[in-house]
């Protein structure tokens, strides 16, 4: 998918009127930004924007993240265990202390 972020509003415009005028290439809008397919249609949108407003329109490639291979054991059970806590107002440091469960400091260096 490509990822286009907008910084100005006449660039957000132009976002709103490509999103909408090409609603089959784009997978999800959040208002400055949208996800487009990753198709040759795709990337002449991105560019078109990108041309048109400058540094204005940021474009970024992304990959869906697969939970079950690109996430560490450890993090997927440490996220179900914080998700599933007696006392929901418990920090994840707090929580995390003396367990198996990763630090947020551990999590925080680790490379996906």
């Amino acid at each position: 998918m490509l990822l286009i972020v907008t910084y100005s509003r006449s660039a957000r415009q132009t976002l709103r009127n490509v999103c909408t005028a090409h609603e089959g290439s784009v997978v999800r809008r959040f208002g400055r930004v949208a996800l487009l397919e990753a198709t040759e249609l795709g990337a002449f949108l991105a560019l078109r924007l990108r041309e048109k407003h400058g540094e204005d329109v940021q474009i970024e490639r992304t990959v869906p993240l697969n939970e079950f291979s690109d996430v560490p054991d450890s993090v997927r059970r440490a996220a179900r265990a914080y998700e599933n806590r007696e006392h929901p107002s418990t920090p994840y440091h707090k929580f995390a202390a003396g367990t198996e469960h990763p630090s947020p400091e551990t999590m925080r260096d680790g490379e996906l």
